[in-house]
């Protein structure tokens, strides 16, 4: 088989044998073709997912088409993994099917496997940054709730990767516009894991900018390699017109040529209805001109003439459910004969009908009355009293008016697809329900709980819009203060941040939303750094501690740090809580309890709750500051927002990465991602994300050498008059600014702005802050600087922060041999360098090695600790080794297949000169930040 104007596509398909590729173009581009070429020419096992309106509201339709195959295979996931997959798809805790296959992975020379912990995810609101704090009862709280979608992401990962290992595995999607954006976020969960196995996804979706797709269902795909088909040259198109039964000629040919506009699909069809009405009629000048959607819905639709009536009325059915088969295959058997579509299946799992491009079946849909397309669905929904599910959404397509036993079904749907983690489906499950109450509150009601849904599927114009219908139909305060709840969390995670505080300060005046109106105001106003909204929430915030410590945490800060403990211990192990407890320790500069906290409860989170997309830039500072740099930029990759539209949690993401890149001393890739981040932001509007990518810029000219360019960022941090730009992100440059100062001449600015941050925070400094403070200090004034320096190395949290305690090692070590204090120079700079190294601060250990040899010392031939040759996540799958989880384990925790977790331990082990997994942990010890 050969497509005409399709070489470079076709050869892109068929050399796919690992990773993902996404084909997008408007209907009848020739997506399914490639698809269909590809699967044919698989020297291997495909699986198949298509997308079909009747069930793109059916959470995890998909995902059961993908598993029909392989139920058999199943048996080959933990206990747990299982369950979950079956759960999902409706089969609950059955067995598969044995077929022989699905043994246990197998223990493999050093780097084998063990029976996991599985993982969890489901409905948190998404993108969380870890400042967000759970509603008090509410379903964040991880304690049973909906299935994870992160454990069924794993679980068919780890399928998946079981398959390839046997035999390379395809994995087609067809039409991805209309796959549940439930199965679909698992399918592009699993791809973006794919390692370098034999395994492939290979999808297509319809061009759909500026369509409003569902939501945003295709978004979980963002990011993939894509090619788009876009219509034959006049060359390719004259080419496959002379490829048909009836190859048009003359005016007709011209025509076509015209209204077809390269499209394949278009041309074909167009071709076949002027052969079938000939040359003369095709020829008139009275031959109507239609757009091409149109003309194509047309000539669609005049294939159904010369069918039976009951192949017509069969094709209605069909057309409005591709699973209404059953008892209607001869009636079928014309329209099959016409090639209008096929019939699969007729086993365990029925027939369904696969239509020949999507827009037959819009034509068929569309062609017949609204009276029978309404009888076909109440007929539809009387054959369906054992599938709620869709026995409610055809009662509401053949709803002539506002009713609420339907509306009720709908609802009852809606609650249905959210315990199973289907967002999207109980959004507008709860949308139609609205639609169709009689009574406005219920309408308002009906679309203020799709919308507090729909904060989950993190789509901030979806949730507008459904507040917005509420607000007009409704008068009670109570759900409007609830609808401005709704638009306000999830504008919190947009740049419209001002907007979102005005919204829940607004909702904040019902008592009964008070609290979390707040929690959820305070994350707003930090992101924003605006001082009157952070005052305006304080002000409010009475004797909530969490709340206080976000909007200030440099007030009362050791009466906060005291109440941390009780505050975990009342958390009772919610993993949601504990996040935001995390957030409030590293707020409090405790970034070792910080670290701790968050560990537990991302652990938590995964185990036994649900786990958002965003795993929280809070927690990747964190883990930042204590030295965990792979972790941090882990944390990075996984607060993308996944092409949801929310370009502030991706700029706080790429700020993140940027200053793990700047300190490894990658600046050039820092640099991109730091102006990145810039660029998705307005820096005065956003003063959170600013500050922290200016920081990342200004450390990569530092690593760089480039003293002015790194003043030039430091100085951002701070107000023309020397107040912080952000009220608590900018005092972290302190120190940095002082550094460049002296190296630019600008000493005299740079101390009065450490002296005006020293007294603003003179009350009750962190005591980072003293050690920054001191720091700064000593370098601005080298005549005094020796008692700062004493008493910044002498502080006893200093370990918590070991990158800025090996810079002031340094910088002490510097200021000693000037002084031709040698011998003391030398102790300071061998611990600097021990850090350095440990950490992979590459610019740092040249800087360090030249003050050694000023020093009168030639070091031994050095590089980095050997860990951080490793990429982050090799880093971070070593570290995981060594605390003796297995290769499963490991996967579960990062998202990856078993098989690929092995293939990085077999790569990493001779960089780090061990040959047994027992040899790791005395590695991680010696490497670990103190």
């Amino acid at each position: 088989m050969t497509m005409v104007g399709r070489d470079s596509e076709s050869a892109a398909v068929l050399g796919l044998t690992s990773g993902v590729l996404i084909l997008t173009g408007e209907p009848g581009a020739g997506k399914s073709t490639l698809l269909g070429l590809a699967a044919d020419r698989h020297r291997g096992r495909v699986l198949r997912m298509t997308g079909s309106e009747s069930e793109a509201n059916l959470t995890f339709a998909g995902l059961h088409q993908l598993l029909r195959p392989v139920l058999g295979e199943t048996a080959g996931l933990s206990a747990r993994q299982r369950s979950a997959l079956l759960g999902a798809i409706g089969l609950g805790d059955a067995e598969p099917h044995d077929t022989g296959l699905a043994d246990a992975e197998p223990h493999d020379t050093d780097l084998g496997d063990a029976e996991p912990h599985d993982t969890d995810l489901g409905d948190a609101e998404p993108h969380d940054t870890g400042l967000r704090r759970a509603e008090p009862g509410g379903v964040d709280s991880g304690h049973g709730g909906p299935p994870d979608r992160l454990l069924l992401g794993v679980a068919l990962l780890n399928l998946l990767s079981d398959l390839a290992r046997r035999s390379p595995v395809l994995v087609v999607a067809d039409d991805v516009q209309w796959i549940d954006a439930g199965s679909l976020e698992l399918l592009a969960f699993a791809a973006r894991r794919i390692g370098d196995e034999p395994l492939a996804v290979l999808a297509a979706a319809r061009d759909t900018a500026g369509e409003g797709t569902r939501g945003g269902a295709t978004a979980p795909f963002s990011g993939f390699p894509l090619r788009t088909l876009g219509p034959l040259d006049a060359t390719a198109a004259g080419l496959l017109l002379d490829r048909q039964p009836h190859p048009p000629t003359g005016r007709g040919r011209l025509r076509i040529l015209d209204q077809a506009a390269g499209n394949p699909l278009a041309l074909v069809e167009l071709a076949r209805a002027n052969g079938a009405r000939g040359a003369d009629s095709a020829d008139s000048a009275e031959a109507e001109l239609l757009p091409p959607t149109d003309r194509l819905m047309r000539v669609f639709a005049a294939d159904l003439d010369a069918l039976p009536e009951a192949t017509r009325q069969a094709l209605l059915l069909v057309a409005a459910d591709d699973r209404a088969v059953a008892g209607r295959v001869e009636a079928l058997a014309p329209a099959e004969a016409a090639g209008l579509l096929r019939l699969t299946g007729g086993g365990h799992d029925g027939w369904r009908a696969r239509f020949r491009h999507p827009l037959i079946r819009s034509a068929i849909y569309h062609s017949a009355p609204l009276a029978a397309r309404r009888r076909a669905h109440r007929d539809l929904a009387a054959l369906l009293g054992a599938e709620p599910d869709r026995r409610a959404w055809h009662l509401a397509a053949a709803a002539e008016g506002p009713d609420e036993e339907i509306a009720a079904a709908l609802e009852e749907s809606a609650a249905r697809a959210r315990g199973r983690g289907g967002y999207t489906a109980a959004t507008t499950a709860l949308e139609r329900a609205a639609e169709l109450s009689p009574g406005r509150r219920d309408r308002a009601r009906r679309l203020v709980a799709a919308a507090g849904v729909a904060v989950s599927t993190g789509q901030p114009h979806w949730v507008r819009g459904l507040a917005a219908r509420a607000a007009e139909l409704t008068d009670d305060p109570a759900l409007s203060a609830e609808a401005s709840l709704r638009v306000g969390q999830v504008l919190t995670l947009s740049t419209e941040h001002d907007t979102a505080l005005s919204l829940l300060l607004r909702a904040a005046e019902d008592p009964g939303l008070r609290r979390v109106a707040l929690a959820s105001a305070s994350v707003a106003g930090f992101y924003s750094g605006d001082e009157e909204y952070r005052l305006a929430v304080r002000a409010r915030a009475q004797d909530d501690p969490w709340t206080l410590a976000v909007t200030d945490p440099t007030a009362h800060r050791s009466e906060r740090v005291a109440a941390i403990p009780a505050l975990v211990e009342r958390a009772d192990g919610d993993p949601a809580r504990l996040i935001s407890l995390g957030a409030m320790a590293w707020l409090l500069d405790e970034t070792a309890l910080a670290v701790r906290i968050f560990d537990d409860a991302l652990h938590r989170w995964r185990l036994g709750g649900t786990l958002p997309i965003g795993l929280g830039c809070s927690a990747g500072w964190a883990y930042l500051d204590h030295g965990l740099w792979a972790q941090a930029r882990t944390a990075a990759v996984n607060s993308n927002s996944a092409g949801a539209g929310l370009p502030h949690l991706d700029a706080a993401a790429r700020s993140l990465e940027a200053a793990a890149l700047a300190l490894t001393g990658r600046t050039d890739e820092a640099r991109t991602a730091g102006s990145a981040a810039l660029a998705l932001v307005d820096p005065h509007r956003s003063r959170a994300v600013a500050v922290r990518a200016r920081w990342a810029l200004g450390m990569a000219a530092v690593a760089d050498g480039d003293h002015v360019g790194a003043y030039e960022q430091f100085r951002l941090l701070f107000t023309a008059d020397g107040d912080p730009v952000h009220y608590a992100c900018s005092f972290p440059g302190v120190a940095e600014l002082a550094a460049a100062a002296v190296r630019t001449g600008h000493g005299t600015e740079a101390a009065a702005i450490v002296e005006r941050t020293a007294d603003r925070l003179a009350e009750d400094p962190s005591p980072r802050i003293r050690i920054l403070i001191h720091r700064a200090r000593a370098l601005l004034d080298p005549a005094h600087a020796e008692p700062h320096f004493a008493a910044a190395l002498a502080e006893p949290e200093g370990g918590q922060w070991p990158f800025e305690r090996a810079q002031l090692l340094l910088d002490h070590a510097e200021w000693l041999r000037r002084r031709h204090r040698i011998t003391e120079a030398r102790h300071q700079l061998n611990t600097a360098l021990e850090t350095f190294r440990r950490l992979g601060a590459r610019p740092w250990i040249d800087r360090t090695q030249a003050e050694l040899r000023a020093a009168g010392i030639e070091s031994a031939p050095t590089s980095p600790d050997a860990l951080t040759s490793l990429s982050p996540q090799q880093q971070h799958i070593i570290r995981l080794a060594a605390r003796g989880l297995s290769n499963r384990e490991i996967g579960e925790r990062l998202f990856l297949s078993p098989r690929t977790v092995g293939s990085h331990l077999y790569r990493s082990f001779p960089k780090l000169g061990v040959t047994a997994r027992s040899q790791l942990r005395d590695l991680i010890e010696a490497s670990c930040p103190s």
